[in-house]
């Protein structure tokens, strides 16, 4: 079973601090938050060719850390191990991301567990594709 949460976008945008202290190597400032939001303005630039919505608002992206140095880390999936793109997406992600001012290095790990499916779309990403 799925053990990430199903709004797990808003999970992984949240802004509230965390009330433990984060692990050593990770971003905690709010120079470190700002560069987050500058990263997934840029992943919002990227989109899916099958599907007219972009790979963050698809819920592609599991997980994106920017650390200390800010470097990012980011994994991700795609919507079928079978899509066109599996071989240059992730690069186009990366590229993106590295673009961004600050950024010092990205690195895109693609994934395949859990597997991707629609309730992980965001709900602007459920009304573009008119399903509500």
């Amino acid at each position: 079973m799925n053990d990430r949460p199903k709004d797990h976008l808003e999970v992984l945008d949240s802004r509230e601090p965390s009330p433990a202290p984060a692990p050593a190597g990770e971003g905690v400032g709010p120079a470190s938050e700002d560069l987050r939001e500058a990263v997934v303005e840029a992943l919002k630039t990227v989109f899916d060719p099958e599907i007219p919505v972009n790979i963050y608002e698809l819920g592609l992206i599991y997980e994106l850390k920017v650390d200390s140095e800010n470097k990012v880390a980011i994994e991700m999936t795609l919507t079928s191990p079978m899509c066109p793109v599996a071989g240059s997406l992730p690069g186009e992600v990366e590229s993106k991301v590295k673009s961004v001012p600050g950024v010092q290095d990205a690195e895109v790990e693609l994934v395949w567990d859990p597997p991707w499916s629609m309730e992980m779309m965001t709900e602007e990403a459920k009304l573009q594709l008119g399903m509500f």
